[in-house]
């Protein structure tokens, strides 16, 4: 059951990094002339980036939640 929760808090983070990304990204490219200007586009790239990592992971850690690990052979 604890593998099931900590599955669903990592999801929720990929969401709401897939959220703040693309928030965070346009308002870089609003302000290009700003002198904040690379440090909020890189913020936003790591949210992207947060937002594929805990995504996939969260993912992988509900599977083998549900499903158990796999066995080889």
């Amino acid at each position: 059951m604890i593998g099931l929760r900590q599955g669903l808090k990592r999801v929720f983070l990929g969401i709401l990094c897939a959220f703040f990304g693309p928030v965070v990204l346009m308002e870089a490219f609003k302000n290009e002339g700003h002198p904040f200007y690379w440090p909020v586009l890189v913020l936003g790239l790591l949210f992207f980036g947060g937002a594929l990592g805990y995504g996939f992971w969260g993912i992988r850690t509900l599977v083998v939640a549900l499903l158990g690990k796999k066995r080889k052979g």
